[in-house]
């Protein structure tokens, strides 16, 4: 058996040494531009780049090392729809998400955003409470991901709501979904946690018309993809004082360019993409554990519906 791998920051070694311990049987091909691979039966990636096309549409299946797809469906059918494309289920993905927006929800509700800035100005003033019962917390995208955010939220007892394309439920959670939903569930979300993949239909959802119907004063959190929001809507948003705050992990362009007017607006909390890193060893166990299925003929999870984006 042997694995295209591909890493889109270089460091292939540490994936090999794991791979040799749960997929001891494989041998790898590290792919590199202008070099000609191996014909190879699997490849396991990040973020590929188009020259590598050729060598994806030859392989079984594809394994991408993260929950988000967008960087492979943008290839649409040069890579054959009879090519599966399998991402990862959580492998540690979630639990990192939840405490990311746990932090960012708990640090608006207890206004530590504002008590930071009066520390740096010397201020001793105690602010009033935000009302819990008026803090709903709305996570767009009910898929793994999301569902763990909301049961970490659940014990401090803020009202849930969650929006998905399909109809969910879940105890607990006022669920909307669908177009006729949107409206109902951002009305009433004093947080807008943004957890969906990135399709055609999600792309720049988070524009001034949705965020307008955000109550006054709401918040932002987004741990998706940059082009979820729209920017210049946000930041517009932000400077009317419709939108309080943001807390952004995702970004249009990666890293976030120097010059870009986020960086100027203290009311937008930026970190480098890290509310979940892919924790390695996890990741390959399981893509082990499915490369095995898939060599007895077996039937795998995860495996990405391209029509719908996920």
């Amino acid at each position: 058996m042997r694995i295209l791998l591909h890493r889109a920051d270089g460091k292939t070694e540490p994936w090999i040494k794991d791979f040799t311990k749960f997929l001891p049987e494989a041998e790898f091909e590290i792919w590199h531009a202008g070099e000609p691979s191996q014909p190879c039966d699997y490849a396991v990636v990040w973020s590929p780049p188009e020259a590598m096309l050729p060598e994806l549409a030859q392989v079984k299946a594809i394994f991408n090392t993260g929950a988000g797809v967008d960087a492979l469906l943008r290839f649409g059918d040069a890579i054959p729809r009879e090519v599966p494309i399998i991402r990862l289920n959580d492998a540690g993905m979630a639990v990192q998400m939840a405490e990311y927006v746990t932090y960012s929800v708990l640090r608006y509700f207890r206004r530590f955003d504002e008590y930071e800035n009066q520390a740096r100005a010397g201020l001793w003033a105690p602010l009033p409470q935000h009302n819990r019962g008026d803090f709903a917390i709305g996570v767009l995208g009910m898929g793994v991901l999301g569902k763990r955010v909301l049961e970490a939220l659940a014990p401090f007892g803020f009202p849930l709501r969650g929006w998905s394309r399909t109809e969910k439920a879940m105890p607990g959670v006022q669920c909307y979904h669908g177009s006729e939903g949107l409206d109902t569930f951002l009305r009433g979300s004093r947080v807008l946690v943004c957890m969906l993949p990135l399709t055609p239909d999600t792309s720049n959802l988070v524009d001034r018309t949705n965020m307008c119907k955000l109550p006054a004063g709401a918040f932002v959190i987004n741990v998706a993809r940059g082009a979820h929001i729209a920017e210049p809507d946000l930041l517009a948003l932000i400077k009317s004082g419709h939108i309080a705050a943001a807390t952004l992990d995702v970004f249009r362009n990666e890293p976030l360019p120097a010059q870009h007017p986020f960086w100027q607006e203290p009311r937008i909390t930026i970190t480098p993409h890290i509310s979940a890193l892919t924790l390695r060893r996890e990741s390959v166990q399981q893509i082990a554990e499915k490369i095995r299925k898939l060599e007895k003929g077996e039937p795998v999870a995860d495996i990405v519906d391209r029509n719908q984006g996920y």
